[in-house]
């Protein structure tokens, strides 16, 4: 494989991106340049990887759909991590436009670019591109048979406009290495959480909720089961299949968190001294997935990668202090954020 030493982050002032451009930076002096391509909407921050701005990491301001600005910058590197990406599954019910425009128009242009320039590219995506599962009960091994969690065989059911877009791209990155033999892997992960999450998320949101003196607001009944993984995690699994993975091969990044939603807001309150019940139940999203679970036996087995964050209840403590030493990162957006919130939420009695 070519040695690599410039690479470019798609998305890398985003709340995963820019994490991981911090992990290649701390951990990976042999990368010699760190080009972030950022458009820098409502979920970029380029204060997110201010402090590292300089001689090894370069923002750039642009779009990845824009084909002369992205020929201009692969030409300069040896490989494209792809994170940039809509993402909110909310904002993909109101408005469709966007999300085929990043997702998957700006796949195609990233990759015709590797391509033409011979790049190593990975393509970062989600396991909601596999749509949902029954509930762990619900099982015959209770989440823990064959079939029971996501693999890399999983047939694709992507159930919102967000999930249809990122399925999409994965289809045409692995059409491009089959038909014309682009350098490619993907990763799919479970739901990340950590520093730089922008506040419209699960775990960012009923953090900042309690802060802001503003009642936590849970989605339905609650038991909505995502797979938690630390966002540092998801950096080094990354890593690893950039470096080490098999050209072609997809490899699925979990850290085994299953932990259903009422029971992380109960987590969070109890943490920050509230009550555990002291939160709003609201009507519940169109089309909100029952569970995701991620097998990541491939990633282990096969590359030897392990999760380092594996005490939940900690990371969630980093997490929490986190955003309580840097409310000047998300206070002016915070009423924003519940005022759009509120449009499609009802209080439920």
């Amino acid at each position: 494989m070519t040695e690599l030493k410039k690479i470019i982050v798609t998305g890398g002032a985003g709340f995963i991106g820019s994490n991981f451009v911090h992990y290649v930076y701390n951990n990976h002096p042999e990368i010699e340049k760190i080009i972030v391509l950022d458009k820098l909407t409502y979920a970029g921050n380029k204060a997110n990887i201010a402090e590292i701005l300089g001689d090894r990491v370069e923002l750039v301001v642009g779009d990845i759909a824009d084909a002369d600005l992205v020929d201009k910058l692969a030409g300069q590197v040896d490989a494209i991590v792809h994170y940039a990406a809509e993402s909110h599954n909310d904002n993909s019910l109101k408005s469709q436009d966007e999300f085929i425009h990043t997702n998957f128009i700006g796949t195609y242009t990233l990759i015709q670019a590797a391509r033409k320039y011979d790049l190593r590219f990975h393509h970062v995506s989600t396991d909601e591109v596999y749509g949902d599962l029954p509930y762990r009960e619900d099982l015959p091994g209770h989440g823990e048979g064959e079939g029971e969690k996501f693999t890399d065989r999983t047939p694709y059911n992507p159930s919102s406009p967000y999930s249809s877009t990122k399925a999409a791209s994965d289809l045409i990155v692995r059409a491009w290495v089959r038909s014309f033999g682009l350098k490619a892997t993907i990763s799919n992960c479970s739901n990340n959480y950590g520093p730089y999450q922008h506040i419209e998320k699960f775990i960012p949101r009923q953090i900042t909720n309690i802060l802001a003196g503003i009642r936590p607001k849970l989605y339905g009944d609650g038991k909505n089961v995502r797979d938690w993984i630390h966002t540092e995690d998801h950096s080094s699994g990354v890593w690893t299949i950039l470096t080490k993975g098999v050209i072609g091969e997809t490899y699925l990044i979990g850290a085994d968190g299953e932990k259903n939603n009422k029971e992380v807001l109960e987590e969070i309150l109890t943490e920050m001294g509230q009550e555990a019940t002291a939160y709003d139940r609201v009507t519940d999203r169109a089309g909100h997935d029952l569970r995701y679970a991620i097998d990541n036996t491939k990633l282990r087995t096969e590359l030897g990668w392990a999760p380092k964050h594996t005490d939940f209840e900690s990371g969630l403590k980093d997490t929490i202090k986190w955003y309580t030493d840097n409310k000047d990162w998300w206070e002016a957006e915070k009423a924003a954020v519940e005022a759009n919130y509120a449009k499609s939420q009802e209080v439920l009695k």
